[in-house]
């Protein structure tokens, strides 16, 4: 099942209610706006929201790290979401958001799980219908996950692979966060990148319109990036949430056996004694 999935294919399939429609819009760095506000004030029909702080771990320092896989179902369970249905996520702003919840969901085993290429804005491109509220409500099942760990990846992990040079790193942050020409937007977290890791900032995957560059496309980037069918790379980023924006865009271009490094920079520049560099070496 491709990760994408246009608004207009999904509103003739949703007919039948084997849909359910999730909204992921969370703010990133910078970004001020309410997600649940704009969620109540124009979602998809049958939409629910997908709480991206109530799905992390609320014992992390970190932002929006994965919970465990009893609170993931929990709270799937609760919004009615059995590991047989058709999961479509969809965000309001920035694409991340419903990446990041697609790689969740994928994490933790669930098969039937895709987002809406563009998002709201281009289902409301194609005159396609919302509503205002709180949301659908559906009754609470039993969700039992399946935790695909080849998918994750943590700081031990990065540590061993930083040191073998063994997969490659790639770094959704802009180049100037990258190359620690800007300060990091979070308190005490140094700058830099790992050594021997690459740059792709998640908007060199996306066009002018915030859609995904082809599959061939894709692919040409992530083999300049040295990418093949064996090296199985990890992306990383500020929190992991644009990182998962690189994960779709492996996926597409054919390179599925990857992994996220889930705390990411916000981990790897606050740990003491983490090796840092702001060189450029593979420029």
């Amino acid at each position: 099942m491709s990760p994408l999935v246009s608004g207009d294919f999904l509103h003739t399939l949703a007919k039948d209610g084997s849909i359910r429609f999730l909204d992921a819009t969370t703010t990133l760095p910078g970004e001020t706006f309410d997600p649940r506000a704009r969620f109540t004030a124009c979602h998809i029909p049958g939409s629910q929201f997908f709480d991206m702080d109530a799905f992390s771990d609320p014992q992390s320092t970190l932002p929006h790290t994965v919970p465990s896989a009893a609170h993931f179902a929990h709270l799937f369970g609760k919004m009615g979401i059995t590991p047989q249905t058709h999961v479509v996520f969809y965000d309001q702003g920035n694409v991340a958001s419903a990446c990041r919840a697609w790689w969740m969901t994928k994490l933790f085993g669930h098969e039937k799980t895709q987002i809406i290429h563009g998002g709201l804005t281009a289902w409301q491109q194609q005159g396609l219908p919302v509503e205002q509220g709180e949301g659908a409500d559906y009754p609470t099942q039993r969700y039992h996950p399946q935790t695909e760990y080849s998918r994750i990846a943590g700081l031990g992990d990065m540590l061993e692979h930083v040191r073998l040079q063994n997969r490659p790193i790639l770094d959704a942050r802009s180049a100037a966060r990258f190359y620690g020409t800007q300060p990091e937007p979070r308190a005490g977290v140094k700058s830099g990148h790992m050594p021997g890791s690459r740059n792709i900032p998640y908007k060199n995957v996306l066009d002018e319109k915030g859609f995904f560059l082809s599959p061939p496309a894709l692919e040409a980037l992530f083999l300049q990036a040295g990418v093949s069918a064996t090296t199985h790379p990890i992306t990383t980023c500020g929190s992991g949430m644009t990182a998962a924006v690189l994960t779709v865009a492996l996926e597409l271009a054919g390179f599925r056996s990857n992994a996220l490094y889930d705390g990411s920079w916000a981990e790897w520049g606050s740990t003491p004694n983490t090796p840092i560099t702001t060189d450029k070496t593979h420029d």
